[in-house]
């Protein structure tokens, strides 16, 4: 993709470094992660020990944790050129250049119909965070947050985007940027919040299928995002591959057999491979948001 010299959105939150303390679930539903499942954090009795060391050696510090669960000192920093800012953060700098380019696609979109598109944060962190959606750490992969309207990612992924999945280059991590965008424009025209309403009627079985047409109308819009990309002349040879090998990488089906050797279709909640790989396609063809209708079409 050809991004160096381009736009970098304002809109990027460098909180790297800061860490994050755990909390409670918010209000605001829950997070919509890319499904990559890296293991679970230990926990229990050790983890109180350590978070009560860390609370006097903060003290010790001269900071007030408490504080900082309140949103005092950890208050994220908006850079002006956002995380570019940076000398030499190439990677933060690229995401802020794709979130400047999903903004004026987005914004275009939504003038087109009468609408003003509100665009979403980006967030970069390290290791753990805290959102409106609650506490995560980079096992959860990057996610977008209904509550606050905000991506989040820990740029680490990216480099288990390529050596654990398969999945390199620098179109497949804006496919990433570009989905979890795809979650904010569904949370803006309705999908996510009636979602959100539904699933706590239905069974376990039930919300992943609901899930699955979530994701892949995600996917979708990332497709058109690529469409109208293309369209500026910014992609290079190869970058719709990258694109579709990361969909691929990622599916329900071939993360399954990578971690366990077998699959469990009710378990899916992104769709598979093929699923994935479909609906891009089906939003990069012609850049229309009615061939993104995953819920009225068979997936």
């Amino acid at each position: 993709m050809r991004w160096r010299g381009r736009r970098q959105s304002s809109n990027v939150e460098d909180r790297r470094g800061q860490g994050g303390m755990p909390g409670g679930m918010g209000r605001a539903g829950r997070g919509i992660p890319l499904p990559i499942g890296r293991g679970a954090g230990g926990g229990g009795l050790s983890g109180i020990i350590i978070l009560v060391v860390i609370f006097f050696a903060l003290r010790a510090c001269g900071i007030d944790p408490l504080q900082m669960l309140e949103g005092g000192s950890s208050n994220p920093q908006v850079t002006e050129n956002g995380a570019g800012s940076r000398p030499g953060d190439e990677e933060a700098q690229f995401v802020s250049v794709v979130l400047a380019e999903t903004e004026d696609v987005w914004n275009g979109i939504f003038q087109a119909e009468g609408q003003t598109y509100r665009e979403p944060a980006l967030v970069l962190f390290s290791d753990q965070v805290r959102s409106a959606c609650g506490f995560a750490s980079s096992a959860s992969g990057p996610f977008y947050c209904p509550g606050d309207s905000k991506l989040y990612i820990d740029l680490t992924f990216f480099r288990e985007l390529s050596q654990r999945f398969g999945a390199s280059g620098d179109f497949a991590q804006a496919y990433v940027v570009a989905h979890e965008v795809g979650h904010h424009v569904q949370n803006l025209i309705g999908v996510l919040p009636r979602f959100n309403q539904m699933r706590q009627s239905m069974s376990q079985v039930e919300a992943n299928q609901m899930s699955i047409r979530v994701e892949l109308q995600a996917d979708c819009f990332a497709g058109i995002w690529a469409h109208y990309t293309a369209q500026k002349g910014l992609l290079e040879e190869g970058d719709i591959e990258e694109a579709l090998n990361a969909a691929h990488q990622i599916g329900d089906d071939t993360l399954q057999k990578r971690t366990q050797g077998y699959v469990v279709p009710d378990s899916f909640n992104h769709g598979t491979s093929e699923q994935r790989a479909t609906w891009f396609t089906n939003g990069l063809r012609n850049g229309r948001l009615s061939d993104c209708d995953t819920f009225n079409n068979p997936v």
